[in-house]
């Protein structure tokens, strides 16, 4: 299969479907631990310094306020999950999204952990895989087992729209 419209829908729509389904288990997750999910206004505060030239905040909630930037901060976010499937589709080839191999995904999401600890923890002042926040371990255990869950997302997603669009 190569790409076409009919492919980019697929890999859009997975993505996002990734997304929302580790959003979902966030806000399940969060109900039974008591602990508090991403707040996605710190994300597009430290985006909106990061324009600025500005690339560690190292207190995001004393920061000044960006415009719209809870918004900004969830757009960026489903844009990486959109990203992320479109990467893997790159790796992979387009074939994958009508018979995803569920190891190779789901190892795929928890892989993708290493962006936010390289990048996004840093930039919000708790260091490379968070090893300056109180509890590291469990700050990075928290970050490991999202993004396997959005791995298990892109597997089911992939099945969901590569089936419903592409066939099987």
């Amino acid at each position: 299969m190569s790409w076409n419209i009919e492919v980019v829908t697929v890999v859009v729509s997975v993505g996002i479907g990734a997304t929302v389904f580790m959003d979902v288990f966030g806000v399940i997750r969060a109900r039974f631990t008591g602990q508090p999910g991403m707040n996605w206004a710190m994300v597009g505060r430290w985006l909106g310094h990061l324009v600025g030239g500005r690339a560690v905040l190292a207190n995001p909630a004393s920061a000044a306020p960006v415009p719209a930037e809870k918004l900004l901060g969830w757009l960026v976010h489903y844009g990486v999950g959109v990203g992320l499937a479109g990467g893997l589709t790159l790796l992979l080839g387009p074939d994958w999204l009508r018979q995803p191999p569920a190891v190779m995904v789901v190892g795929f999401g928890a892989v993708s952990v290493v962006l936010p600890m390289l990048t996004l923890q840093p930039g919000l002042g708790l260091g490379v895989a968070a090893r300056l926040a109180p509890n590291p371990w469990k700050a990075r255990r928290g970050s490991l087992l999202a993004h396997f869950v959005f791995g298990v997302g892109l597997y089911l997603s992939a099945l969901l729209f590569g089936g419903v669009l592409l066939g099987n």
